[in-house]
């Protein structure tokens, strides 16, 4: 008994790992402060009633989001059937049946052979019936049931977080092509204003070589620059209604017009964002919270796995009544019958099955803190990525200021030099060039100066609150 005892429950080792958690205590070039933008709603960080419309509709319509509901109610339905498993399982049962022996048998041998006083004999062929409660029961010694319905609410719970992670992604990539749209809106402005520009200049130019002042070869450059202003119109006008339908397909309807503002102003966001200090991350990023979840639910699965090598212990009971003949069937005690069992069973010979399910259980144990460790270290990563692009893009953003001005006084000062015969056509070209571009370029910025905000904001772990 002794060495059963040992080789039932003699448990293979194993080389497990704990989970690091640590951070840096502050952000590069940043204070520890624990003000943190990520607990402001998302209906207050964005002020823009057009994009808060967007995004409304969106958290009620969008497809992804709402799959990923319905995986918060199956695990919902997995704890509940985790739960079940460690309470009694109770069944009615109602039978009736029909049995003949057959004459040349040992029973029908016996029954013929067998001396029974007249009216007393059992009826041929012999009805059964019987009505009784049957229960059994799994006495959860070594916690595996527990663990196991443990594991269940810790998945339910990542998946709870699972859809947090969803709407903050759902809500910073809304807002991001929102912001694109009002660009590329702004841009198409540019464009046309430039088209405008250019025409002027075609028609002076026309006017200069009908006097002599020019040649035809300076009339083909500038036809030529407003041609290529104006296909670059519709390639904007393209991108405008990609744009739309992207939103539309995140709206979950199908593609229509896209309220919006006239400008792409940096005031409809907040202009500084509070990152507070790196540990807030645990508990703000909702992938860092799924993760953990599904950390926890993994070591459970470990304890539910080592639990298989003990031994388990069933009980099964019944009661209810029997007899041939339905008029006896609630005589009692004639017809009551009952019954009580216990078994004991552990694994003895063969445990491979049971050391594989082990083994396995510990493997994803590993992969669940590297997936925790990878979440956590991608978090800070971003949030810091985000800050040195947001000052960047500041400082470029404060340049092309400049060159825009700058350019913008050289179209004048070319147009007035051209007219004079003081510069030549050349030069009026390169620097309505030169001016678009650099629009073009300011516009850029200014959307990934926003963008940069919206996705330090969804770094952080704000969006899902």
């Amino acid at each position: 008994m002794l060495l059963f005892t040992y080789e039932a429950c003699k448990i293979p080792a194993l080389t497990g790992r704990s989970e690091n958690t640590a951070l840096p205590a502050s952000y590069s070039n940043s204070s520890a402060d624990t003000v943190n933008t990520a607990k402001v709603v998302w209906r207050d960080f964005f002020t823009d009633p057009y994009l808060n419309a967007l995004i409304d509709t969106a958290l009620k319509n969008n497809q992804e989001l709402n799959i990923t509901l319905q995986e918060i109610e199956i695990a919902k339905n997995e704890v509940r059937a985790r739960k079940g498993e460690y309470l009694p399982f109770v069944q009615a049962k109602v039978g009736a049946g029909l049995d003949k022996v057959a004459r040349y048998t040992n029973i029908g041998a016996m029954e013929e052979s067998t001396d029974i006083k007249p009216g007393k004999e059992m009826p041929d062929p012999l009805p059964d019936y019987m009505v009784a409660v049957q229960a059994t029961w799994e006495a959860d010694i070594w916690h595996k049931l527990h663990n196991a319905k443990k594991a269940a609410v810790s998945r339910y719970l990542s998946t709870v977080e699972g859809k947090n992670f969803v709407l903050t992604n759902l809500v910073a990539e809304i807002a991001n092509s929102y912001y694109e749209l009002l660009a590329l809106d702004n841009q198409l402005d540019i464009v046309k204003k430039n088209i405008d520009i250019q025409q002027s200049a075609l028609r002076i130019v026309k006017l200069q070589k009908e006097a002599t002042r020019v040649t035809e070869l300076a009339v083909r450059r500038f036809e030529a620059q407003v041609l290529k202003t104006q296909s670059l119109q519709y390639s904007i006008q393209q991108k405008i209604t990609e744009t739309e339908n992207n939103i539309n397909f995140l709206l979950g309807r199908y593609p229509q017009p896209i309220g919006r503002r006239d400008q792409l102003s940096g005031s409809m966001i907040p202009a500084v964002v509070k990152t507070g200090i790196p540990s807030q991350l645990l508990t703000n990023r909702p992938d860092i919270r799924r993760a953990e979840q599904e950390l926890a639910a993994a070591k459970l699965d470990v304890s539910v796995a080592k639990a298989r090598f003990y031994p388990s212990l069933g009980i099964s009971a019944g009661i209810g009544y029997q007899a041939f003949n339905p008029s006896y069937l609630v005589k009692t005690p004639a017809s009551l019958l009952y019954s009580l069992a216990g078994d004991l069973a552990a694994p003895l010979i063969n445990k491979n099955a049971i050391k594989a399910t082990y083994y396995n259980a510990n493997a994803r144990q590993m992969q669940a803190v590297f997936n925790y460790e990878r979440t956590v270290l991608h978090a800070y990563t971003e949030v810091a990525s985000q800050l040195s692009k947001i000052n960047n893009l500041e400082k470029s953003y404060d340049l092309q200021s400049k060159q825009v001005d700058a350019l913008s006084q050289s179209v004048n000062i070319s147009d007035k030099l051209f007219k004079s015969a003081q510069a030549d056509y050349m030069e009026v070209l390169m620097t309505q060039h030169d001016a678009l571009e650099a629009k073009f370029e300011l516009v850029e910025t200014q959307k990934q100066r926003m963008c940069a905000l919206v996705n330090i904001y969804e770094a952080l772990g704000g969006g899902w609150q």
